[in-house]
């Protein structure tokens, strides 16, 4: 008895204490290896051009493929967890991620790129960092909040420091041996995977949950059995198989909860559509600013500006978001933030000298904060918790698809125009729209539900009015009691 209790108290030992905050560091490494890295590939565009003859939209591929498998492989990453672990996964990105990049320092060609370092180093990527905040999440309980806040300071800290370092090495060995280093460099991501060893968690928890799964394919394979089929029987194997599939699209992509959860579909497609313009001010800001006599290192610090400020406001925004006054209203905070990002970017199109921009930066880093903190709070508030990793799953690639294809055919239309300002009006036009369309959409939509709610009230106190109007009454003797009770049982 004393060795089962010894054992339960090690078993929560882990969360909250000790070993935690090393993996709570660990994270913070993690995202700032994974989310920040793609922030630098800025830096390079006007070397990859040159090297490769390539366009802007040809260059701007190779980004937007790593950010959009970044984001994208989210199910793929769930799977890989659910079967071999956390630390299992994590390891692996990290091996990917210097894979891809240790393979871009020998590319000859600008396509080569895009397996090399757009997808592969893409994956790896999203694998560690995933896995990562998975088991951030087996890890702390009762300061779970405070962990995933202080985590995203990681993601500020890769804005500030990876541009800085990219100009730097880019200046004294060229992007070739550079991309060879970040190979090295996003290796240790390995290095905070090992430390994320498997907590124990309540014994038989992780079978139990897999059951339901299981249920539903083996009640229709019982089914087909007890008509006479075989279990070998091509049909009742095709059944099974489709059974299969539609349990794991149900499970990583919520379709289900698009159709029926307005507010899920609104804020999916405003987000969607907001991807579109989200990023084209990290791939062109660098390219802009050396376009217009802008000095190469100087023009890597904006990056890194906006990285610096990301790191003090994120947490504030998020501890302000989580109030109690804004229960309910995150949506309208989120809104406001996208907006004002989409604003912002008018500061470029006025001027390009380099204190503008660092205006600009400051105001568009101040803006991205909102957006950063505020993303998947507003995604817990409008689908239920039970179901919220299968609605990410959804979430995460809709937006990976937009976030793939904005960059590179704005890199057309400026390829066309020979002008950088329409990467700026292209922003600004899908940043604004989507946040009109999020906030007044959700406006709309709870005046509609405030209308349902009060109908409802007003039938409620109608059957309770005609209840006590019925019942005061005396009652005649050919009148039946039990119609009475009928009435008023409703």
């Amino acid at each position: 008895m004393a060795q089962g209790e010894a054992a339960g108290r090690g078993n929560a030992k882990p969360q909250d204490q000790g070993w935690a905050w090393m993996v709570l560091l660990a994270a913070v490494v993690l995202q700032g290896l994974t989310l920040g890295f793609p922030c630098c590939i800025g830096v390079f565009f006007t070397d990859l051009q040159r090297e490769f003859q390539a366009s802007n939209s040809q260059t701007s591929w190779f980004p937007s493929i790593m950010v959009a498998v970044l984001h994208g492989g989210g199910p793929l990453c769930s799977i890989l967890v659910k079967r071999f672990g956390c630390r299992f996964a994590v390891m692996l990105g990290g091996l990917l991620s210097g894979l891809g990049m240790v393979s871009s320092s020998f590319c000859r060609s600008i396509s080569q790129l895009y397996l090399t370092a757009g997808l592969i180093t893409g994956l790896g990527s999203c694998f560690s960092f995933q896995a990562g905040v998975t088991a951030l999440g087996y890890y702390f309980v009762r300061w779970r909040t405070l962990a995933n806040a202080v985590a995203s300071t990681g993601v500020s800290l890769g804005f500030t420091l990876w541009p800085l370092l990219s100009q730097y090495l880019l200046d004294e060995m060229g992007w070739r041996n550079t991309f060879l280093i970040f190979g090295g460099i996003l290796l240790n991501c390995c290095v905070c995977g090992a430390i994320m060893r498997p907590i124990q968690l309540a014994s038989g928890s992780l079978p139990q949950s897999a059951k339901p799964e299981e249920e539903p394919g083996s009640r229709a394979e019982e089914a087909q059995l007890s008509n006479g089929a075989s279990p070998h029987h091509p049909m009742l194997q095709q059944h099974t198989r489709r059974t299969k599939c539609f349990q794991m699209l149900q499970k990583y992509l919520a379709f289900d909860i698009f159709c029926q959860n307005k507010g899920y579909q609104i804020y999916t497609i405003g987000v969607t559509w907001m991807m579109m313009g989200f990023a084209l001010p990290h791939v062109y800001l660098v390219p802009y600013a050396i376009h217009n006599g802008v000095e190469e290192r100087k023009a890597a610090l904006l990056i890194s500006i906006i990285g610096f400020i990301n790191i003090f406001i994120r947490p504030l925004t998020g501890l302000l978001s989580g109030h109690r006054a804004f229960t309910g209203r995150r949506i309208y905070l989120f809104s406001l933030a996208v907006l004002l990002c989409g604003l912002s970017n008018f500061i470029c199109v006025i001027s390009a000298q380099f204190s503008v921009l660092i205006l600009y930066c400051v105001i568009l880093s101040i803006a991205m904060s909102g957006v950063g903190a505020l993303t998947f709070q507003v995604l817990m508030d409008v689908v239920d918790m039970d179901r919220f990793s299968s609605a990410l799953g959804l979430f995460t690639i809709l937006e990976s698809i937009t976030l793939l294809i904005g960059p590179p055919l704005t890199g057309l239309l400026v390829d066309i125009t020979s002008d950088y300002h329409y990467v700026f009006y292209n922003s600004s036009f899908f940043l604004i729209s989507a946040a009109l369309f999020m906030g007044l959409s959700f406006c709309a939509l709870e005046k509609k539900n405030k209308l349902r709610e009060a109908s409802k009230a007003h039938l409620d106190n109608s059957s309770r009015y005609q209840y006590s109007e019925t019942s005061t009454e005396p009652k005649a003797e050919s009148q039946s009691p039990p119609a009475v009770e009928y009435i008023t049982s409703m």
